[in-house]
């Protein structure tokens, strides 16, 4: 397989400045992000006297492209790092190169140029807003872009044709050391019952990967005159834009009712399983998903993991999920807790830095 077409490409509309990556997905260690390197392919001719620049976005964007006449559109820059690629400026041109750019460059020639942006590591994760049906125009969230485009200076109107731009995601991965599984209890005692009921739900570890059952496990002791009629489990996504607008959205993304009778004077113990994911949620407006590519799908958003001190208004979208769990007592309303819930994508094995996805991509 030729080495070209293991990696990504895009090209300007005039066909004169290509842009070429090893890969779409940069991994947050939350210490330290991996480096956005890749390589820039030019025409001198065309250029004449212009410069060409390369630069690396973090962008978050709220509300629609139509309402943006009357104010309710609101997009910031939360990052932008700037390079000059040509002419070259020597303490602007990386002092090392990566196995990349060396193929790179020996592959596409003399009118190749490297560039590598080592990313601040207080930005957030790629985050999209699932549109509405009827939404048109770039999709709610916080997204990463590498530009290239060729001006006379930095100040100078970029038009489209002399410019190209490649969508990139920033994702994180599940630490190797968790903490303890979750557990929540709570006791409620009932107008003309002399004891209480007693429930208590645990899960069975701190973080679980996306697609994987959610193991929820419940100890009744209903030491009162009542009976449970039912138990309902569900899973919330909470979605807080603190950037902006200061909004929160809950979406249910998973419920299971069970038709399960727990007796008066009785105790209950029983282990159910729960699977959050898109493929039974692609309607809901507003879900919050991973950062999607154009020809790749996503899944729901992972957990916003916050390093200590980290200013939680730079990140612009915080994701969460919750597990609550809800038994229905017959002529006593509802009994319920709630169980913080991590969902993340496992640290790949096979070398692969996106969880899962094929990296072999080429498009132009």
């Amino acid at each position: 397989v030729c080495f070209l077409c293991r990696v990504f490409k895009k090209t300007s509309p005039n066909g004169k400045l290509s842009i070429y990556l090893g890969k779409r997905d940069f991994v947050d260690h939350i210490d330290s992000v991996e480096p956005v390197d890749g390589v820039v392919v030019i025409d001198p001719e065309y250029l004449k006297d212009r410069k060409v620049y390369v630069s690396l976005t973090c962008a978050f964007r709220y509300g629609r492209d139509d309402l943006d006449v009357i104010g309710l559109t609101f997009r910031k820059d939360l990052y932008v790092l700037t390079t000059q690629i040509y002419p070259p400026v020597p303490e602007q041109t990386p002092t090392s190169l990566t196995p990349l750019q060396e193929k790179l460059l020996k592959k596409l020639g003399e009118h190749a140029y490297p560039f590598t942006f080592e990313m601040a590591t207080n930005l957030p994760c790629s985050v999209t807003l699932q549109p509405g049906p009827d939404d048109v125009g770039k999709a709610c969230g916080v997204d990463f872009e590498v530009k290239g485009f060729c001006a006379e200076n930095l100040e100078e109107k970029i038009h489209k044709r002399n410019s190209v731009r490649l969508v990139i995601r920033k994702v994180q991965f599940a630490p190797v050391n968790t903490g303890p599984a979750p557990k929540s209890e709570t006791t409620r005692q009932f107008m003309m019952s002399d004891k209480p009921l007693h429930l208590e739900a645990f899960l069975d570890k701190e973080i679980y990967y996306h697609g994987d059952p959610i193991t929820v496990n419940i100890n009744i002791n209903n030491t009162t005159n009542k009976i449970v009629k039912k138990i309902k489990i569900s899973v919330e996504q909470i979605t807080d834009v603190v950037l902006y607008s200061l909004d929160k959205y809950m979406k249910n993304v998973c419920t299971e009712e069970i038709i399960e009778t727990v007796a008066a004077n009785s105790t209950f113990s029983k282990s159910y399983t729960v699977t959050p994911s898109l493929s039974s949620n692609r309607e809901k407006r507003g879900l919050a998903l991973d950062g999607k590519l154009k020809h790749e799908d996503t899944n729901l958003a992972s957990t916003t993991m916050l390093r200590p001190g980290m200013d939680k208004e730079v990140l612009g979208i915080l994701v969460s999920y919750k597990v609550k769990v809800n038994l229905l007592v017959s002529r006593g309303g509802d009994v319920g807790v709630e169980l913080p819930l991590i969902l993340m994508h496992p640290k790949p094995t096979d070398g692969k830095e996106a969880a899962g996805r094929k990296e072999t991509h080429s498009y132009s």
